[in-house]
């Protein structure tokens, strides 16, 4: 994990492709306050995201980048402030609505189900797309049959995506750390999200484990066309594949740019240094 006084400027670990080409603002974020109690968790934050790209979230320990996540896919509503995403104005949006509305997630603590293999745990990120009722499942007869089919076959094509073929009947809690983060990421791709948000998804990894997520959030991003907001911690990694940046301190923004433009910021170099506030 990164504290204050780590550097923002080491140089890229990891060396990908060209700038990507970016559509229309979808999510825009205005002036986003958040409170628990008598601490300020965000404190009138207002940033976007464009269409395809890869949006970094990024910041010392305790800056408010979960936080942030936790807002746009509804699990906190904020006290001030709306979310408009595809051009509709929000306060604020639960979970289940995030979800529906094409915004998939994915945490900083893996949360698959262990003693389930990994097709059956991506399985499980089918459910808001089934529409036979509990009967028919029940029964598996007719629609729900032919649904299951269709899931299972989209379930498989994530799979073969991720590179994954040959552990798809392996229970989650006999794989390593990098494959269960690459089964969390597999889980979120098969609702087919507009918007995938990845918290911290190379913590704990080595730096091979690093490089294959690297490539496969790229392909995620270029192939499958998502637009990803991440929060990583691996500045070198966040400063090579991200298309913008935007710094959190405090829970205040104090940078948001190119990755260039941030790693020049004054303000976000005091931070990372742990200049006194």
């Amino acid at each position: 994990m990164m504290e204050h006084g780590t550097m923002l400027m080491n140089e890229p670990d990891v060396h990908f492709g060209a700038q990507r080409k970016t559509g229309p603002v979808i999510l825009d974020l205005k002036n986003i306050s958040l409170s628990f109690g008598g601490v300020k968790a965000l404190t009138d934050i207002s940033f976007d995201v464009k269409q395809h790209e890869i949006r970094a979230i990024i910041g010392p320990n305790g800056a408010g980048k979960s936080s942030m996540l936790n807002v746009i896919n509804g699990v906190y509503r904020p006290q001030q402030g709306e979310i408009i995403y595809r051009g509709e104005h929000r306060r604020g949006m639960d979970c289940y609505e995030a979800a529906k509305s094409g915004i998939a997630r994915t945490f900083q603590n893996i949360a698959l189900f262990k003693g389930m293999t990994v097709l059956d745990n991506i399985m499980t990120g089918r459910n808001l797309k089934m529409k036979s009722n509990f009967l028919l499942q029940a029964l598996y007869w007719g629609p729900a049959r032919r649904e299951e089919i269709e899931h299972r076959k989209k379930a498989e094509e994530i799979i073969d995506f991720l590179e994954i073929q040959a552990i798809r009947k392996t229970p989650v809690g006999r794989l390593p750390y990098g494959l269960q983060k690459r089964v969390e990421l597999g889980r979120a791709l098969v609702a087919e999200p507009e918007i995938l948000l990845l918290d911290e998804p190379m913590a704990g990894m080595n730096v091979e484990e690093k490089q294959d997520m690297c490539r496969f959030i790229l392909d995620v991003n270029d192939q499958l066309g998502t637009t990803i907001v991440l929060i990583e911690h691996d500045m070198g990694v966040v400063m090579d594949i991200s298309d913008r940046v935007v710094v959190l301190d405090y829970g205040r923004k104090i940078g948001d740019g190119t990755p260039d433009e941030v790693r020049s910021n004054q303000d976000v170099i005091n931070a990372y240094l742990g200049v006194a506030h």
